[in-house]
């Protein structure tokens, strides 16, 4: 499968990358890293910028407890999202250092959140056939 299931609103339908959407039909959410320095990247990447190498391995993240570092509410969606509006965008840290960038539970009440609570990045269901990822409280 390419990305063309991938998010609400996809502008791609292949990368060099793809395998990652099969990581997500299969309940978990993957990131890169490069055998050769061990940078890990999160969206996945096929050839590590520091290194210059095509020598990738998959490394998962969903099962890791990560910290927010950041969140706002979106009240006028871009191009895609107009009726999603508003939705909360998490930033979040996973070890080792990958920053993750992703919604948040539209049911998590603004004020629950925290800058610093632990959450979790899991695989998301979107309709009607579509796959995503998002943060969730641990």
């Amino acid at each position: 499968m390419g990305f063309e299931r991938f998010g609400v609103v996809c502008h791609t339908k292949d990368a060099k990358v793809s395998e990652f959407i099969d990581w997500l039909e299969r309940g978990k959410v993957m990131a890169t890293r490069c055998r050769r320095c061990q940078t890990v990247y999160f969206p996945p990447k096929v050839d590590c910028p520091r290194c210059l190498v095509e020598d990738m391995e998959w490394v998962e993240i969903s099962g890791q407890e990560g910290e927010l570092l950041s969140y706002t509410v979106v009240h006028y969606g871009p191009a895609g999202f107009e009726d999603k509006a508003p939705y909360t965008m998490g930033l979040a840290q996973f070890p080792p250092g990958v920053k993750v960038l992703a919604l948040l539970p539209r049911d998590l009440p603004e004020d629950q959140l925290r800058v610093g609570m632990k959450v979790k990045v899991v695989p998301v269901k979107l309709p009607p056939d579509r796959i995503s990822y998002g943060l969730e409280p641990a």
